[in-house]
């Protein structure tokens, strides 16, 4: 029966056709049985197969036991020929049922071959065991042989392009999370340089990739010129190689790509960079450069042309957002100027108390955000100062109980002119004005606030109001040498001011001390 196969088979009819090139890699068969006829007369019924103009590849097991090993090694085994008496009378059994439940393969095709019905019977076999065809070597002569065989690889096909297409809409589902992941971190960034390191992580995350970056930008109007050229491109931030690169001349192998991505108005892959070309609507471009890269695929590309519609969204909130913050601060900063110019206060009062309340923000350990904050809040801490009659607000000596009670008033008056504002910037100088005046003994006003009960910006505040009145001039006053100042300040410590802050201050005064010669009068 063995050789009547290879004899009528199909494939031996004496017909030749011409040789066609394979259209992809040999469907891979495993024959296993203990006679090695088997193996060969398989074989040779076989040797001129192909489906999708692809060939067979044979794998030779010899027991149920050397099968398990071959498939625990080989991948995209597409079917097997299983004997059913090999080195016992279940082997082949055995062999099927570890496929299936241990090595957990449901896509290779199972074929039971036996020469001895009467100790597997079929049906027994069919409905107990997750095989896929059962033949008595006796009735499987060549053409059943091929015809299992074109049944067996269809099917498997069928399955793996199932498979692949559950992997792919996997694989684009995360890539579609991994790109909203990356831009909800961008749409958190509030200032241009977070937004240019943010957006270097993100994409590196995005495509999973750690390699050297360069982050750039550019006005639409030099975008769009004909004639435009590298050194109209700005360095936003850099990583490995590129982290120094800040204003700096852009490296000559670079700019040639960013060129091009500007006048192609695209983003650039090619096999050893990428070039990422993020328009925003206000009139700037980004483009982003990423070094060491061997490949992207098409999947990366699609989720970069996505994350750059996001980025050019989060960029134009970013721009958007600043500009409101920068209109804002300007006003307060215009609104602090006039009310202590009516007071005849120092010309530069206002934008020094910012300036010292940042930076001691920053020294006592508060995030940029917060420090942004009250640099922003802190010109409109004498904003109620506009309630106050020119009488005693512009007196030259030293103001009776009456008067005093009056000008002690202004914290409350700005509180209430800024407190229904649901701006930050607006609410934090409504709790500045509110207790700039506290004192940290308890002895302040309005409230009589100790400690820590008064908020830290205020704290801040009080610092930078009391060290900037007494450096200068007043209509009451001339202005102290450094070293009173720093007298008197001291004194002040614990009772007046925070002395943990007041510590930081001094421990830092020439940083202040140049801030102040840097915006005199």
């Amino acid at each position: 029966m063995l050789i009547d196969i290879a004899k009528k088979s199909p494939l031996f009819s004496g017909k030749k056709k011409a040789p066609q090139a394979n259209s992809g890699p040999a469907w891979k068969i495993l024959i296993v049985d203990d006679e090695p006829d088997v193996h060969t007369v398989t074989k040779l019924a076989l040797s001129r197969f192909k489906l999708d103009n692809r060939t067979l590849e044979f794998i030779n097991a010899y027991s149920g036991e050397e099968a398990k090993q071959i498939l625990l090694k080989e991948k995209n085994i597409a079917m097997a020929f299983v004997d059913v008496v090999m080195e016992s009378d279940h082997a082949g059994l055995e062999l099927v049922r570890w496929i299936r439940e241990d090595h957990v393969n449901k896509a290779i095709r199972l074929i039971l071959r036996t020469g001895q019905p009467g100790q597997a019977p079929e049906e027994d076999v069919i409905v107990n065991y997750d095989i896929n065809d059962y033949k008595a070597k006796a009735e499987l002569d060549s053409r059943k042989l091929v015809t299992s065989v074109y049944s067996a690889l269809r099917s498997y096909r069928d399955i793996m392009q199932i498979e692949e297409a559950k992997e792919s809409q996997i694989r684009h589902r995360k890539g579609l999370e991994r790109v909203v992941q990356a831009t909800s971190g961008l749409f958190e960034l509030r200032t241009l340089h977070n937004f240019a390191d943010g957006l270097l992580t993100q994409v590196a995350t995005l495509l999973n990739f750690d390699s050297e970056t360069l982050l750039f930008s550019c006005s639409s109007v030099d975008a769009m010129s004909e004639q435009v050229s590298a050194n109209k491109l700005r360095v936003l931030a850099g990583t490995g190689q590129y982290s120094s690169h800040h204003d700096k001349e852009i490296p000559e192998n670079i700019k040639e790509k960013l060129l091009q991505a500007l006048k192609e108005k695209n983003c650039i892959y090619e096999k050893d960079c990428f070039v990422g070309y993020f328009p925003a609507k206000s009139g700037w471009v980004n483009l982003m450069y990423m070094g060491g890269i061997n490949s992207i695929d098409d999947l990366d590309k699609k989720l970069i042309d996505i994350f750059a519609i996001n980025v050019g969204v989060a960029f134009e909130n970013l721009l958007l957002n600043k500009e409101l913050e920068d209109t804002q601060s300007e006003l307060i900063l215009r609104l602090g100027d006039v009310v202590e110019s009516r007071s005849k206060e120092a010309a530069n009062h206002v934008k020094r108390m910012a300036a010292y309340c940042f930076k001691l923000a920053l020294f006592a350990g508060l995030d940029v955000q917060d420090a942004e904050l009250i640099k922003h809040a802190s010109p409109m801490h004498d904003i109620g100062k506009i309630a106050t009659p020119d009488s005693i607000l512009l007196k030259p000596g030293k103001l009776d109980a009456a008067e005093w009670s009056v000008m002690r008033q202004h914290p409350q008056v700005g509180h209430d002119i800024l407190a229904k504002s649901e701006r930050p910037i607006l609410k934090a100088a409504s709790i500045i004005s509110l207790q700039h005046h506290e004192k940290f003994d308890g002895s302040g006003y309005p409230s009589g606030l100790k400690g820590e009960d008064i908020h830290i910006f205020a704290r801040i505040v009080a610092i930078a109001d009391v060290f900037d009145a007494l450096s200068h001039a007043r209509c009451y006053k001339p202005a102290w040498p450094l070293e009173e100042v720093m007298k008197a300040m001291k004194e002040g410590s614990g009772s007046h001011f925070d002395p943990v802050l007041l510590d930081l201050f001094i421990e830092n005064i020439e940083v202040f001390n140049m801030l102040k010669e840097k915006l005199h009068d």
